[in-house]
């Protein structure tokens, strides 16, 4: 395939999926209603139940975020690094990537659970 078909292709399939994401979102969301009410529930009791999940969410979710990006940015810039050393080095950069990015992942629900928990204590 050209390079020219395949450029077409690239923005015909990022709108396809986000319609898809979009469309699915909507149906979930619509389909979790009817259930609710199928189950018997009032509006008032379903509206409780909705604002129930809002309020668990975790306010440390923008924290959780920057220490993952400074860990991928850390593998990948270990990565370059590595990966300059020599020609049989490809391998260096996703390596990197995947094993900072993982740790981050690790170390930032780790700090939130205990931030969670120290907020929880306090507000007890």
């Amino acid at each position: 395939m050209g390079v020219e078909i395949i450029g077409v292709f690239i923005p015909i399939i990022f709108i396809l999926v986000v319609g898809v994401v979009l469309v699915s979102y909507y149906y979930l969301r619509s389909r979790e209603r009817q259930i609710l009410i199928e189950k018997g529930l009032d509006a008032e009791s379903i509206k409780e139940f909705f604002e129930s999940k809002k309020s668990e969410k975790s306010s440390y979710n923008l924290m959780k975020i920057g220490i993952i990006s400074v860990a991928f940015g850390l593998g990948l810039g270990l990565g370059i690094g590595l990966g300059d050393r020599g020609p049989e080095t490809e391998f260096w950069i996703p390596l990197s990537i995947f094993v900072f990015t993982g740790i981050g992942f690790i170390v930032a629900n780790v700090v939130g659970k205990n931030l969670d928990d120290k907020d929880k204590k306090n507000n007890s």
